[in-house]
């Protein structure tokens, strides 16, 4: 059976949304929950951060290069978990403009598609009751969109805190949460692959004080509350493979491939033969093809 959902969206990126998620993430487990974790769009890194942190293969969902079919059959993987939470890219509605349409690819199509509800992050740095209009303007942008509550991010005081809350109670904005300034579990630069979950020594240490921080600040509770169903729900996607035994690079510095394609690639009945470029290993010599990934 596949579970109630929720995106983990913002105004624009940087303001905090891989480390609530990730914190979610790692809480929820620690409480004896299965959480499948999802990332909207074309993302390499921060499914391996939340790989990590759940426990489970995070599958990335990208509303601008599949159909609601391969999403619907993606979505699959979490049967039988107990949540799904996704993160979702860049701010709720930023996408490509289409055929004079635009925010195709964004979080919010996204959301419109699973029906999952969005829970907003907010960075108040520097503000106190106007990121309530932030709130109160992305909750109005789109009827088809329900974000069902906030949280509020780098608080700097309980006085700050108050006058947030003050300003959400206001327009009707629920608060589920509020973070304090913490730079100790910030997420380093993840851009352009600069630093991968793999290459992060201290991973460890970061998800558990993330894991006590979102647990202390934030309302797991109502947040499961406010979980949505899921639909479109589907098969796992067989892909067409590049050959019938593949050679596939798979070390530090090439690590850049998508879990849902070499699965749907063994679907199809396609072997996987990893080997390590780094490690001065060659490809096997009985592949008929040899899959170089970035990194």
């Amino acid at each position: 059976m596949i579970p109630k959902g929720l995106i983990i969206s913002a105004p624009a990126s940087g303001t905090g949304k891989t480390t609530l998620t990730l914190g979610l993430l790692a809480a929820l487990r620690a409480r004896g929950l299965t959480v499948q974790p999802f990332k909207s769009g074309p993302d390499y890194i921060d499914p391996g951060f939340h790989s990590a942190a759940a426990g489970r293969a995070s599958i990335n969902l990208d509303t601008w290069a599949m159909d609601e079919g391969m999403i619907g059959g993606l979505i699959g993987v979490a049967d039988g978990a107990d949540l799904i939470v996704a993160e979702g890219s860049m701010g709720l509605f930023d996408g490509v403009v289409r055929d004079g349409e635009s925010g195709n690819g964004s979080s919010a199509g996204l959301a419109t598609l699973t029906g999952w509800p969005v829970l907003l992050v907010l960075d108040t740095s520097g503000q106190a009751q106007s990121a309530a209009a932030v709130a109160k303007g992305f909750a109005t942008m789109r009827p088809d969109v329900r974000v069902a509550g906030v949280v509020l991010n780098r608080v700097a005081s309980p006085r700050h805190e108050a006058m947030l809350r003050a300003g959400m109670q206001e327009v009707g904005i629920e608060v589920l949460g509020a973070l304090p300034r913490r730079k100790d579990i910030e997420m380093p630069s993840r851009h352009l692959g600069l630093v991968q979950a793999g290459e992060q020594e201290d991973m460890p240490r970061i998800l558990e004080a993330a894991s006590r921080f979102v647990a202390d600040n934030v309302d797991l509770d109502a947040l499961l509350a406010l979980a949505g169903a899921t639909h479109p729900q589907g098969a796992p996607p067989v892909l067409p493979p590049p050959g019938q035994r593949i050679a596939l690079a798979r070390d530090g510095a090439f690590s850049f491939v998508y879990p849902h394609q070499l699965d749907g690639w063994r679907r199809a009945g396609a072997e996987i033969l990893p080997f390590s470029p780094l490690n001065d290993e060659a490809p096997d010599d009985s592949a008929d093809t040899c899959w170089l990934p970035g990194g």
